[in-house]
């Protein structure tokens, strides 16, 4: 499981995935490969999702697969049995947390208030994500909560763009971004991988630009 989320924290940058045409699965994870992107949260708001990470696990295995907008422990089985490697919900479900850690799976539950923080804490979470982030703060928001909450580190994810990304990443307590931006739906509606892939090579730079330049927030 910490090897899991290790990968999160190297990638920087998680797509964000919802995948209506499952053709397009294996495509789409062989250009975040190509743009240095690693790994993958594919949601499960279109009845597809189960079927594109059955099919990416199976042709892409060194993409790094999550399952997101999970919200029951039925859907983590599926998940995991599809090839998922991590679990990624909007909220915070004690059951859903549970279950996993129960099955040594990582997983992010969406957390958006300090109640939510203190819930994951006191399941043993240490990295959880802040959704939706643009929506319910942004970095002034999560710059508040590294004073209560320390040890707590966040991967925000809504509203999540090239123009902010580095903004968020520069915080203490940012542990990595989600973002739909350079999987957007019409770039998989119209198989425009090419593109696909220069907007993940733009997100990998950033996230080297960031870390390099070592400014962190309080």
């Amino acid at each position: 499981m910490p090897d899991v989320i290790g990968k999160l924290w190297e990638a920087g940058v998680v797509p964000v995935i919802s995948i209506s045409d499952v053709d397009k699965a294996v495509p789409l994870a062989k250009a975040l490969l190509a743009g240095g992107l690693p790994c993958a949260e594919v949601t499960f708001r279109t009845a597809e999702g189960e079927e594109s990470i059955r099919r990416i696990a199976a042709e892409v295995p060194e993409v790094l697969l999550g399952a997101g907008t999970v919200l029951s422990v039925a859907q983590v089985d599926k998940a995991l049995a599809a090839g998922a490697k991590f679990i990624v919900s909007p909220g915070l479900n004690p059951k859903v947390v549970s279950h996993c850690l129960a099955s040594n799976v990582a997983v992010t539950p969406g957390c958006m208030t300090p109640t939510d923080m203190e819930a994951a804490m006191e399941l043993g979470l240490k990295v959880v994500k802040f959704f939706p982030a643009e929506q319910a703060g942004g970095t002034a928001f999560i710059k508040a909560m590294g004073g209560p909450y320390r040890e707590l580190r966040f991967i925000p994810t809504g509203g999540i763009n090239p123009a902010n990304l580095g903004n968020y990443l520069s915080l203490r307590n940012v542990f990595a971004c989600g973002g739909s931006w350079m999987v957007k739906k019409e770039l998989l509606d119209a198989g425009d991988f090419i593109e696909i892939t220069r907007l993940c090579r733009e997100a990998v730079q950033i996230v080297a630009d960031t870390r390099t330049s070592g400014k962190k927030g309080v």
